[in-house]
């Protein structure tokens, strides 16, 4: 098979669709063939040498996949050959064919095209282990989202509005926000322009946020903290803004916040499957009704995953960009 290979970490350049072994699924794993991939920020780190792969995972980027399933190994059960899937990886997406723990495997959704599955599993179990497991999210909170354009972004918008919660957002263009708007998002924040502590604060006469999702990390902690609401819950999923900060831990005990932090790709397998079955549980017949719905920018050739690469660098999509195996 081929995959992208980084023989050295550098920029989008770095990236080579070269010929690999075949991975072979092991106990309580099957063989997907893949159809398509998805960029996420955590690729871009791994090819700049930032962020290695997992102790036993595969070195070849990408955290999501959709395909068909080729292969069943060893004590898996209720799957079978030529069933069309999802999945969450711990690496290996950027490749013909992956070998995925069963526990980690969704169903294609009704209505969602199979390479457009490609684009749900690392956003979808990213927002429901942070802003619903762990975050607690309820009706008619109002939940802050950073980079609302974003694949995360999308996602969170529609997940909240779903349960009925309040959706503000962050983004840094007229048209980021107005798409922001069209998913259902309350209130449009372009943070170029605009203090998204003053205006939350306005939206929600004075209370401030319930839950914050947020990708900056340390740029946005003090704000974020000041943001919250009390009892306040602020999930930290990203360091686009670095990762050294200082924490007024007075600001937080008088507003009995709480600051989380997370990453999907080092958890056990175990925790994957738990999130996982999760998502199932809940976001899937929301996504087979139509309710909540995966958001692609664009698709491009998984051979040319560097071109995908540059989209998310520039910050100039909205969505989900996907890389294609040639179906």
């Amino acid at each position: 098979m081929h995959a992208i290979t980084i023989p050295e970490p550098g920029g989008p350049e770095a990236l080579v669709w070269a010929p690999v072994p075949d991975p072979v699924p092991g106990e309580g794993e099957v063989l997907v063939e893949v159809v398509a991939g998805a960029v996420n920020r955590a690729d871009l780190l791994q090819r700049q040498g930032f962020y290695d792969p997992p102790p036993g995972a595969s070195p070849y980027p990408g955290l999501e996949c959709s395909g068909r399933i080729a292969a069943i190994g060893p004590g898996v059960s209720g799957w079978a050959v030529g069933d069309e899937v999802c999945a969450l990886l711990s690496g290996g997406g950027y490749a013909e064919k992956v070998a995925v723990p069963a526990g980690q495997l969704l169903p294609v959704p009704a209505g969602v095209g199979l390479k457009t599955a490609a684009a749900l599993p690392e956003v979808v179990c990213t927002v429901w282990s942070n802003v619903f497991m762990v975050s607690q999210l309820r009706p008619g909170e109002t939940l802050l989202v950073h980079g609302g354009a974003s694949g995360i972004g999308t996602m969170a918008i529609q997940l909240a509005k779903a349960v009925g919660a309040r959706v503000a957002v962050t983004a840094g263009s007229p048209e980021k926000l107005q798409y922001c708007g069209e998913l259902g998002a309350d209130f449009l924040i372009n943070y170029r322009e605009q203090d998204f502590v003053e205006e939350i604060r306005e939206v929600t006469a004075g209370a401030g946020a319930d839950v914050i999702l947020d990708i900056m990390g340390a740029k946005y902690l003090d704000r974020n903290v000041k943001a919250l609401a009390t009892n306040g819950r602020l999930a930290i999923i990203g360091m686009q803004g670095g990762t050294k900060a200082e924490l007024d831990i007075a600001t937080l005990l008088r507003k009995r916040g709480a600051v989380t932090a997370t990453s999907l790709r080092g958890r056990p397998a175990s925790e994957k499957a738990a999130i996982v079955a999760a998502v199932r549980e809940h976001v899937w017949p929301l996504i087979d009704t139509g309710r909540v719905r995966p958001i692609v920018d664009r698709e491009v050739p998984m051979r040319d995953a560097a071109a995908g690469h540059r989209v998310l660098e520039e910050s100039s999509h909205i969505g989900k960009v996907l890389l294609v195996t040639g179906e």
